[in-house]
């Protein structure tokens, strides 16, 4: 029996190791050349990117205990009664002729965004499971997409803010490849991309502060606090990133994942006020007050006051159970949150278009319903 279980235990690492090594899902390993790049970067130490302020991303052996406890209890409503419905979005909407900044919100932290007449797609994960492998993750809440990948128009640009799995798939990327034209993304982060079939060329990557001109729009990647790697020997070795993109008459935030930090302040004082802040808002979890790679709802608020938005927007939540927190929660603690900082909130359907001259128009409490 012993050397039956011994061999059972034996293929399943073996098997294990085969598709950590051999699946694409991982992604690329960076050359020599890009690891000199990196190098020059002042968040870049001993081999690995890191954060501004000291920030634990794995537990120390004594808070083993704490971490397994928290991760298992018992917590109710992590997801929804039933499917929620989306918006059913033609990609006519974003074909046609406009001249207004649209967009359209995928659920978690996917969006796709239509300003100056360029469409863009930040962080599009747009498979049903956010993990390497279909039965390594929980499945989408929604009842399908607002529109479904293949059905999305060409589009100019593609943003991503991190390597992790609920924002860089490799999946969607595969569907999409053939129709955009410039990639932009934090350092490091293109090692994957040209691993699964993007031209060198067609990536741009960013360090913290820095900036690029994208025909008449501006992108700028901003610091966040946290951190990546999608397999096991690959943690820290791709670069974080908030975002803005601007116009000459707009200005957009988006904050990728990222704790709270003094970063936000700085990032208000040097490119606000913004139009809009998209602001992490879930996948914490009360039990672990010591981990500051996710921000709570009322964190979220003050990074929102230290960005100056006029609108602020939760993302990163209301698509998927990543941590152990009833899944309305973030918007419910947010809402009061935003009542005491007089913030102005914006929380619009999966799927539903909404205008930055209509956003007056565009929140509802939809999640009540389920």
């Amino acid at each position: 029996m012993l050397l039956t279980l011994g061999i059972f235990v034996g293929v399943i690492i073996i098997m294990g190791l085969l598709f950590v090594n051999l699946s694409p899902q991982f992604g690329g390993k960076h050359t020599d050349e890009a690891i000199a790049r990196f190098e020059t970067s002042q968040n870049f130490k001993k081999g690995k990117f890191t954060n501004q302020s000291f920030t634990p991303t794995f537990p120390g052996f004594s808070d083993l205990g704490k971490v397994f406890k928290a991760v298992t209890k018992k917590v109710p409503n992590t997801i929804p009664s039933s499917p929620i419905k989306v918006e059913k979005v033609s990609n006519q909407e974003f074909t046609k002729p406009s001249n207004e900044t649209k967009f359209i919100w995928f659920g978690h932290s996917a969006f796709l965004l239509e300003i100056q007449g360029k469409r863009i797609l930040i962080d599009p994960m747009l498979s049903d499971v956010p993990a390497p492998h279909p039965w390594l993750g929980g499945k989408r809440f929604t009842d399908g997409l607002p529109m479904s990948v293949e059905d999305l128009p060409s589009i100019d640009a593609v943003i991503f803010s991190h390597d992790h799995y609920d924002h860089l798939d490799y999946e969607t990327i595969q569907k999409i490849k053939k129709r955009v034209k410039k990639y932009f993304t934090p350092l490091g982060l293109g090692t994957h991309l040209q691993a699964w079939g993007i031209d060198k060329d067609d990536i741009v990557e960013l360090d913290w502060w820095e900036e690029t001109q994208f025909e008449d729009l501006k992108f700028v990647a901003t610091p966040a606090r946290h951190f990546s790697g999608r397999g096991l020997s690959d943690s820290m070795k791709t670069l974080w990133a908030s975002w803005i993109i601007q116009s000459e008459t707009e200005n957009i935030y988006f904050s990728g994942d990222s704790g709270y930090d003094t970063h936000f302040k700085k990032i208000g004082e040097k490119y606000g006020p913004f139009d809009i802040a998209f602001m992490e808002c879930g996948q914490y979890n009360d039990d672990l007050p010591d981990s500051p790679i996710h921000m709570y709802p009322e964190q979220t608020a003050q990074a929102a006051l230290d960005v100056k938005a006029q609108y602020t927007m939760p993302i990163h939540w209301a698509s998927f159970k990543l941590n152990n927190h009833p899944w309305k929660e973030p918007v419910e603690r947010l809402i009061k949150k935003a009542e005491e900082f007089n913030i102005t909130l914006l929380t619009p359907r999966i799927g539903q278009v909404f205008t930055l001259n209509s956003l007056d128009n565009s929140s509802s409490n939809w999640w009540e319903k389920y």
